[in-house]
């Protein structure tokens, strides 16, 4: 088997080329892209070149971990999953490429559990559970935000649960005049605007690992600052003030499975609306032109790749 997929050859060098597959197993599922998204934050470091080193890291590798998709072929242990519509978190189906992350594929082969069963009426908006996911996984360790740092799609979505959870609307900030468009029921002001500094609780996803400072200036005594972002540079801040602060620091990491299934039973519910955070689609086969275009201009909210007329 193999599949045509994005390709990371080396920082800066992107390509479009047929990889190998490794089989499917008995419990393994192949399926067929129909989207997949490109991450504006860590696809972004590993295009650079800026990712910091952790295991599975190196190059060539296939990025992306936001593909939805249908089953087309199954093993023997899990034959009744073929046709499922599904969000899957990613890859490592490839005998010469590194799976990291490992998703923006035409076709991919992975384990049952991976392919996480979704409506497929969501359509390109079904790439967004990962963010979605994220979101509430960072949500749900404490407590909700009054400022958010950051209006992209991760922002937003935080943002939008926090609301439904019924919290009170937070502040978001966001430095580009473009990013402080498409607020649904909170406000997005420019960091300069802001002159409160009693903030209990800041969420970080801008990736700026040189604002801490900052954030700690605007916090209430004894608050905290989640760092929900990812950050390609050490974090440090000043100590004096953080200590007059009694400032608290936590760091969210990515979701785990509870998350996917509280995140789909929201959007189920009709809580959390997905809608209006897509702002891009091309084909395919212009990854090359798209990924540029995803990573390196602002008015580029979310970039997704279509697959459905690629052979």
């Amino acid at each position: 088997m193999d599949a045509l997929a994005v390709i990371v050859e080396a920082p800066r060098r992107l390509a479009l080329r047929t990889l190998d597959l490794i089989p499917p197993g008995p419990s393994d599922l192949v399926v067929e892209a129909h989207w997949s998204g490109i991450s504006s934050g860590t696809e972004k470091l590993l295009w650079t070149g800026e990712m910091p080193r952790f295991p599975g890291m190196g190059y060539p590798l296939v990025p992306g971990y936001e593909t939805v998709g249908r089953v087309v072929d199954a093993g023997d242990q899990v034959r009744g999953r073929i046709g499922d519509w599904v969000f899957v978190p990613g890859a490592n189906c490839y005998t010469d490429a590194r799976g990291l992350f490992g998703g923006t594929a035409r076709t991919l082969v992975v384990p049952s559990a991976r392919a996480f069963p979704i409506a497929e009426s969501l359509g390109v908006d079904g790439i967004l559970f990962a963010l979605a996911a994220t979101a509430h996984h960072a949500l749900a360790a404490g407590n909700p935000p009054d400022l958010i740092v950051g209006h992209g799609v991760l922002g937003r979505l935080l943002a939008r649960l926090t609301i439904a959870a019924g919290a009170p609307p937070p502040t978001v900030w966001d430095n580009k005049e473009c990013r402080r468009q498409g607020a649904r029921g909170y406000e997005v002001i420019a960091p300069k605007d802001d002159t409160r500094s009693d903030y209990r609780t800041i969420y970080d996803v801008s990736g700026f690992a040189d604002g801490l400072d900052s954030l700690v200036g605007k916090l209430a005594k004894g608050g905290e600052i989640v760092l929900a972002g990812f950050y390609a540079n050490r974090l440090n801040f000043a100590f004096a003030p953080a200590f007059q602060a009694e400032a608290r620091m936590r760091v969210a990491a990515e979701w785990g499975p509870d998350d996917l299934a509280s995140t789909r039973a929201m959007i189920e519910s009709g809580d959390l609306a997905l809608d209006g955070l897509v702002s891009d689609v091309m084909p395919a086969d212009q990854a090359e032109q798209a990924y540029p275009h995803a990573l390196l201009d602002p008015d580029c909210l979310k970039m997704v790749l279509d697959w459905r007329e690629i052979a």
